[in-house]
């Protein structure tokens, strides 16, 4: 089995790689899906994250408004970072729990993990290749303005929060521009796959 890092920068198009992947047959972990179910209503990391942050971030129905927590972590560094404290153990476990599943029904198999902060959570030092998926800082914008109704100035504090995409763009085995039109991005996503096959 071969465990392959999918990252890149916040609305590069992640998830459009990884269902372009879903497709050719490979298995795929998302660590956004793994991080929201490890922060359910009366978990563990929940009770952490309401007691270090209080109820305000809670939605009515106790459900962590991740808008409000959101505004809060991506203007201050340091509760950032205690919340990835909480939440990325978490989410190791959970990955590594669906990855010895998927190794019992597929040993010799291709396993996409997506995770946004691959090198910023250290995630990098369990993956055995990198895929970085770039776009240009215009398009990051636009797509987070359109898809989470974003400010310029909001997107932009996202953007920064992450590692520079040039910083990941050297770090990684491989590079997708997520830019690239749909049919011709899944085309390339099928040749890396068969060519990944052949190292799992």
């Amino acid at each position: 089995m071969i465990l392959v890092g999918l990252t890149g920068g916040v609305a590069t198009g992640k998830s459009t790689v990884a269902n372009m992947f879903k497709k050719c047959g490979a298995p795929a972990i998302d660590a956004d899906l793994l991080a929201r179910q490890v922060v359910e209503p009366g978990k563990p990391a929940w009770r952490a994250i309401v007691k270090l942050f209080g109820k305000t971030i809670l939605n009515p129905d106790r459900s962590l408004d991740r808008q409000a927590l959101g505004s809060v972590v991506f203007r201050n560094p340091k509760k950032r970072q205690q919340l990835e404290r909480i939440i990325h153990p978490r989410v190791a476990r959970g990955q590594r729990r669906l990855v010895r599943r998927i190794i019992k029904r597929k040993p010799h198999t291709v396993v996409i993990y997506e995770v946004p902060l691959l090198f910023e959570a250290c995630v990098d030092k369990r993956v055995d290749k990198i895929i970085v998926v770039t776009a240009d800082r215009e398009t990051q914008i636009a797509r987070l303005r359109k898809r989470n109704g974003l400010s310029r100035a909001e997107a932009l504090r996202r953007i920064s929060s992450q590692m520079p995409l040039a910083k990941k763009r050297r770090r990684a085995d491989y590079v997708l521009d997520g830019t690239t039109p749909r049919k011709t991005l899944a085309k390339q996503v099928s040749h890396l796959f068969r060519q990944l096959q052949t190292l799992s």
